[in-house]
């Protein structure tokens, strides 16, 4: 295992993000955080919607200048979701799913690329059960998220010997992701969902491999969750 150096991780404030972010930290690493909105605990923060391609890679080309140049891991936990049919979700709302998601994913590791062929760093993409399995009214997430599946693979093939990519496909966790959804679309609150913390340890087991041993792909959630296989 190596040490986690500096890691740059979207969407930190809340959620996923935010437990891996608190996870990174507790085991020696020092965590940098895009997203929307500023984190409640104290940590290094650029803010950008990563919708916005450019202002995401903006965002972390200030990273890598506050690091002094170095990046030795990304987890792109940030994302978002438009629920309901597709005739009936407005367009904007349904490519903006697509834009933060997969896009904002492809902008960020895009910027980072050189730092990490650098440090040897790693990747870790964060897809979903619904990137492998496929629900209605959901068009939106479920694109977003094979494309991420798709992205991440080709990812690894393009970039094996120098850079380390994960693909992590996470089941439900508890967390503010399903506040705003209409009640059909939230989980029930008997749900077996995961705790972001968990989830967010099986991230960190993977930024800590050695160059050249990398945990290509993680599907980590509730045993009794319903959205896997």
């Amino acid at each position: 295992m190596r040490t986690l150096g500096n890691v740059l991780i979207t969407g930190g404030a809340s959620g996923l993000g935010a437990a891996v972010t608190a996870a990174v930290r507790a085991n020696g690493g020092r965590p940098y955080v895009i997203d929307r909105v500023e984190p409640e605990a104290p940590v290094d923060f650029v803010r950008a919607d990563l919708a916005d391609t450019v202002a995401a890679e903006q965002a972390v080309h200030e990273i890598i200048e506050r690091t002094g140049g170095r990046i030795d891991g990304v987890f792109t936990a940030a994302g978002t979701d438009a629920c309901g049919p597709l005739d009936q979700v407005p367009t904007k709302k349904w490519e903006y799913v697509v834009q933060v998601n997969l896009f904002g994913t492809a902008a960020v590791i895009r910027a980072a690329l050189p730092a990490l062929r650098e440090s040897k760093g790693t990747v870790v993409t964060c897809a979903s059960t619904l990137g492998i399995k496929a629900v209605g009214h959901a068009t939106a997430y479920c694109a977003s998220k094979f494309g991420v599946v798709g992205f991440t693979r080709a990812l690894a093939a393009e970039t094996a010997g120098s850079v380390g990519v994960t693909l992590l496909i996470p089941g439900g966790m508890h967390t503010a992701f399903f506040d705003d959804r209409d009640e059909q679309y939230k989980p029930p609150p008997d749900a077996k969902l995961n705790q972001p913390r968990d989830v967010a340890d099986a991230v960190v087991f993977a930024l800590r491999q050695p160059p050249g041993c990398e945990v290509r792909e993680m599907v980590v959630c509730a045993s009794e969750e319903g959205s896997w296989p």
